[in-house]
């Protein structure tokens, strides 16, 4: 009776990704039968539109899809080559001692690239890449995927300059006739930057800290560090291993393969810098110097020239690493086939946005909530509105299309109140970036955590007070700006 009283329980198993995604999908067809009983603007889903809702996710996400898929095929060349997890472990050697700083670095990089290009779905390969360094370090997986997620999430949050959530809300109200004041969008946008990113950075090194420690406290269970020591125990056990000069070779192209991403996906015209389109025409930029490769120059780039450029960089990689071409084909198939989950997850994700733009749910939120905001005290529709953000990013994770669909309501709604339109675009950003760091029908959440072996029950347990603490501090001060601006 003792040995069974003393016996350790075992943790749950937390769910299956696809299985809590499937549940959100049925809860969202179950809400329009619901709405669509009292309301003539909203249709119950149909089996159809259930059924069919994840094969047009896919066609809607495909850019992305095919993006984590050749990403995969790529990331499997680089492995197979040895240079990525030497390398890790020589950065983990001259690191000894200051692993620690590695954390606010990186996070910072990552919330810079959030706050001025959105940076978003890029940030899946870094799951990987920052999780092999950081698990070399001695940290979890859990450290690892915080660094990524909140890196580049709460610069999301903080969003001075992003093209796709604050430059798609003010081309929305400047179609409408409306101006906003450039100055006080940059000056709040760098407000909540600070705030958010700063918070990120202590909450992951508190937690780090504490593993470096003890890393019996990791919050992962046995199962969670079984498969992450699988996935990612290269490095360690590359740790007196010497690079060698295919394997330097190999990671000067990988390291260039991810700055130009970067510098691909920021929108240089946005900010009077033309270098990338010399030799183009406003008609015609095809013929930039930098349209080389896929016909569109850097700063202009999307997935598909993404996908384009991490394929050629694969092939590149393999014949410096030595590869015969028959080798080089079915390490990336290999790796293409490894990743397909995640980009199943992806897919099925956006499903849940699908059904409610096809049944109406999503516009008749909006209007209902634009409604019940009408008439309200400043305070009251700052709380209010934010709420509003934090309800519709469920069904609408895109914040280009959030943008487009909610600030030709929101903000003349504002405007109408005699409220700023400027804090009303920041209330939409820092709501939506809220949302986007714990909601399972963001994809790209969800395929992090599953590269990093992290349970979507383990990373609420771990976030959720973080996520609420940072919450009311940004909605004081988004309903004081509201009130005073």
């Amino acid at each position: 009776m003792s040995e069974a009283i003393d016996k350790p329980k075992k943790k749950k198993k937390g769910l299956n990704s696809y299985l809590i995604l499937v549940a959100c999908l049925v809860g969202v067809a179950i809400i329009t039968w619901i709405v669509a009983a009292f309301s003539a603007d909203v249709t119950g889903a149909t089996v159809a539109q259930f059924l069919s809702s994840p094969v047009q996710g896919f066609t809607s996400a495909m850019p992305v899809c095919f993006f984590v898929i050749v990403l995969g095929g790529f990331l499997e060349i680089v492995s197979t080559t040895g240079a990525l997890d030497t390398g890790i472990a020589a950065l983990a050697r001259a690191m000894k001692g200051r692993e620690l700083m590695l954390i606010p670095i990186l996070m910072t990089l990552l919330g810079i690239c959030g706050s001025t290009y959105g940076m978003c779905e890029e940030t899946v390969p870094f799951y990987f890449i920052i999780g092999s360094a950081m698990y070399a370090a001695g940290f979890d997986t859990l450290t690892s995927a915080m660094m990524v997620l909140l890196g580049a999430g709460a610069g999301c949050i903080g969003s001075t300059v992003n093209p796709f959530s604050v430059g798609v809300a003010k081309a929305a109200l400047a179609d409408l006739g409306y101006t906003v004041n450039e100055g006080l969008l940059l000056g709040l946008g760098f407000a909540l930057l600070v705030i958010a990113e700063g918070s990120a950075i202590a909450f992951v090194m508190h937690y780090a800290k504490r593993i470096r420690s003890n890393p019996e406290a990791s919050l992962l269970s046995p199962s969670e560090r079984k498969a992450a020591a699988e996935e990612f125990s290269g490095a360690k056990d590359d740790e007196e291993k010497a690079l060698t000069s295919r394997q330097r070779g190999v990671l000067v192209l990988f390291a260039i393969s991810f700055i130009v991403m970067i510098v691909s996906f920021v929108p240089w015209d946005s900010f009077g810098i033309d270098l990338f389109t010399i030799g183009g025409t406003d008609k015609d930029m095809s013929t930039a110097w930098s349209s080389l490769l896929t016909g569109v120059p850097l700063g202009q780039w999307y997935f598909n020239e993404c996908t384009t450029w991490f394929l050629l960089m694969g092939v590149i990689i393999g014949i410096v690493a030595g590869f015969s071409g028959d080798k080089i084909v079915k390490t990336f198939l290999k790796g293409a086939a490894g990743i397909l989950d995640i980009a199943l997850v992806i897919a099925l994700a956006r499903a849940i946005s699908v059904l409610m733009a096809a049944t109406g749910l999503d516009v008749w939120l909006l209007n209902s909530a634009a409604g019940l905001l009408a008439n309200v005290p400043a305070p009251i529709f700052a709380i209010g509105s934010m709420v509003v953000y934090l309800l519709l990013s469920f069904a609408i994770p895109s914040s280009s299309g959030m943008a487009t669909v909610s600030m030709p309501i929101m903000g003349p709604l504002a405007i109408q109140l005699g409220l700023s339109p400027e804090v009303m675009v920041m209330i939409y950003v820092a709501a939506h970036g809220l949302i986007l760091l714990f909601t399972p029908t963001f994809g790209v959440l969800i395929a992090g955590l599953q590269i990093s072996k992290v349970d979507y029950s383990t990373f609420l347990k771990f976030i959720t007070k973080y996520l609420l603490g940072l919450g009311v501090v940004m909605m004081v001060l988004l309903t004081v700006a509201m009130t005073v601006l």
